[in-house]
């Protein structure tokens, strides 16, 4: 069996993700306390209402500080001159190896979270699917794009 990935994701990925999922929940508490209001209003049961914005807030809990945690130390990639090697997943574990011979274009892109961190996600898009490595230090999205880029050249020129 194969060596799992060496790279890993930089630890800013932890403070991005971890605000994305807040903002998420966010939406998510206040759909609880609408729906609390209405119970009020129709004269239902007030236990519906409290029991959803409990099950929201500990959903909070686990989506804001052990997921992300847990889906940080899962990320690993790496890239060989042949192939990029991509593993992610919490319970279900995903190893995806992409073949340089199929890479057609790799770009870098940034959202207003990851460019106030410094971060940045490389794409690489193969004719069938676009395959993602989230949240690198902008420095390292861009070396790793370039190398992807030479790695895909060199291979298409063999051909």
């Amino acid at each position: 069996m194969r060596k799992e990935p060496f790279n890993k994701l930089s630890n800013r990925a932890l403070v991005v993700w971890r605000i994305s999922s807040a903002m998420s929940m966010v939406f998510f508490l206040l759909v609880a306390i609408a729906v609390l209001i209405v119970t009020l209003f129709f004269d239902w049961p007030i236990f519906i209402g409290i029991v959803l914005i409990i099950f929201v807030l500990l959903l909070s809990i686990f989506s804001v500080w052990f997921y992300p945690k847990w889906q940080w130390k899962k990320w690993r990639y790496e890239v060989h001159e042949s192939e990029i090697d991509i593993q992610h997943g919490v319970f279900v574990v995903k190893r995806t190896l992409i073949p340089m011979v199929r890479v057609q274009h790799v770009d870098t892109q940034q959202g207003p979270l990851l460019r106030r961190y410094q971060l940045a996600t490389v794409t690489i898009s193969t004719a069938a699917t676009i395959h993602e490595i989230p949240a690198l230090d902008e420095e390292e999205a861009e070396q790793l794009r370039d190398r992807i880029s030479t790695l895909a050249k060199v291979v298409d020129e063999h051909d």
